[in-house]
C-alpha cells in the first residue's frame, strides 16, 4: 500500500532554493555595504593627519603632497588595514581551536608572551634586527598558545565565561613576568612606550614585515572549512577524517606569526579579534568559507575607524590606537558576556 503525502505536508523539491538565493542575494548587499564602508575609510584615513591633505591634491602628484602619501599615509593605511585583518582572522582561529567565543591572542595570553619573547630577544641578541626580534615572538606566542590549549583540555568543568578568565589570569602571569624582566634589564619604560599599539611610528621602510600577514590569510582560507570542523570538537573532527592534531599546531602557527609580526610592527591591539568574529557570528553563523571574507572587512574596517578617531580627539595630536581600539573593544566584550550569561 502506498502511502501519499497530504498536500500541505508534501515536500518539494527545490523548496529550499529560494531561501537559499535570498541569503546570497543577501551576502553580496552586505559585502557591497561593507567595501563601500571600508573604502570610504580608506580615503578619510588618507586625509586625515597633522599635515591636511585636500581630495584635490591626492592626484595631483606633486611635491610634498606625493611624498606625504608614498611614505607616511600610504604605509599606515597598508599596515592599519593587514593588522585589523590579521588579528580578526586570528580570533576566529583560537575560538575554533578552543571552542569558545571570548577566546582571542589578548585573552589568553598570545599578545603577552610576544612581548615577554622581544624583551628576551632585546637583551640576550640586542644586535638582531627585525626579523630576529620576530622570531623570539614567534616561538614565544606558539609556546605559550600551546600551554594554554593543553590547559584548557585538562579542565573538565568549564563554561563560556571560565575559559576567557582563564585565559586572561594567564597573560596576567606572562605580563607580569615581563616586566620583572623588563625592570631586571633596565628596560621597562622602553617597553612600555614600544609595545603600545601605535601606528604613528609607520613610515615607508620599517613596516614592510607586516605583509606576512596576507599568506596567513590565505591559507585560513584555504583551510577554513577545516577550521569549521575543529570547531565541532576533536571526537567530532576525528571521526569525519580530520588530522586533528595537526590541524591545531597549524592553526596556533598561523595564529603565532601574525601576532609576532603585529606587535614587532605597531605594537599590541587587543580586543580586535574578540569583538569582529562574535559580531559576524550573531550574524551570519560560524562557516569560515562563508563568513572570513566579512570577518577581514569588518576587522579592518573597526580599527581604519579607531585609528581616524585617535587623530581627530585630540588634533593635531593622536592618541594611540592600543587604547581607542582597547577601550572599544573592551565594551564589546562586557556586551558580550553580558549577553552570553542571559
Amino acid at each position: 500500500m502506498r502511502t501519499s503525502w497530504p498536500s500541505a505536508r508534501r515536500p518539494r523539491a527545490g523548496a529550499s532554493l529560494p531561501r537559499r538565493r535570498s541569503n546570497e542575494r543577501d551576502d553580496d548587499l552586505t559585502r557591497a555595504r561593507l567595501f563601500c564602508l571600508f573604502f570610504l575609510l580608506c580615503g578619510m584615513s588618507l586625509l586625515v593627519g597633522a599635515r591636511d591633505i585636500a581630495w584635490t591634491q591626492l592626484f595631483a602628484l606633486s611635491g610634498d603632497t606625493w611624498l606625504t602619501l608614498t611614505a607616511s599615509r600610504l604605509p599606515r593605511l597598508a599596515a592599519l588595514v593587514l593588522t585589523g585583518v590579521g588579528l580578526s582572522v586570528c580570533g576566529v582561529i583560537l575560538q575554533h581551536i578552543v571552542r569558545n567565543k571570548f577566546v582571542e591572542p589578548a585573552t589568553s595570553g598570545g599578545l603577552d608572551a610576544a612581548k615577554l619573547g622581544i624583551l628576551v630577544s632585546l637583551t640576550m641578541t640586542p644586535a638582531a634586527g627585525t626579523a630576529g626580534k620576530m622570531a623570539f615572538a614567534l616561538a614565544f606566542c606558539f609556546a605559550a598558545s600551546l600551554v594554554y590549549v593543553a590547559l584548557i583540555r585538562r579542565i573538565r568543568f568549564k563554561n563560556t565565561i571560565l575559559v576567557p578568565v582563564i585565559g586572561l589570569v594567564y597573560g596576567g602571569v606572562l605580563s607580569a613576568v615581563a616586566e620583572f624582566y623588563a625592570y631586571r634589564n633596565n628596560i621597562l619604560q622602553s617597553m612600555q612606550g614600544w609595545l603600545l599599539g601605535d601606528f604613528s611610528k609607520i613610515v615607508q621602510g620599517n613596516y614592510e614585515i607586516i605583509y606576512l600577514i596576507l599568506p596567513i590569510v590565505a591559507l585560513t582560507y584555504l583551510y577554513a572549512q577545516r577550521f569549521t570542523v575543529l570547531g565541532m570538537g576533536e571526537g567530532m573532527a576525528t571521526s569525519l577524517g580530520l588530522n586533528y592534531g595537526g590541524t591545531v599546531a597549524l592553526g596556533l602557527m598561523l595564529v603565532a606569526v601574525t601576532v609576532a609580526a603585529t606587535v614587532i610592527t605597531v605594537g599590541a591591539i587587543p580586543f580586535v579579534g574578540l569583538a569582529i568574529p562574535n559580531l559576524v557570528a550573531l550574524r551570519y553563523g560560524d562557516n569560515l568559507g562563508r563568513t572570513l571574507p566579512i570577518v577581514a572587512l569588518c576587522g579592518a574596517s573597526l580599527l581604519l575607524a579607531c585609528d581616524i578617531a585617535g587623530r581627530l580627539l585630540i588634533y593635531p595630536f593622536e592618541v594611540p590606537i592600543g587604547l581607542t581600539a582597547g577601550g572599544v573593544g573592551g565594551l564589546l566584550f562586557l556586551f558580550l558576556i553580558i549577553r552570553g550569561r542571559r
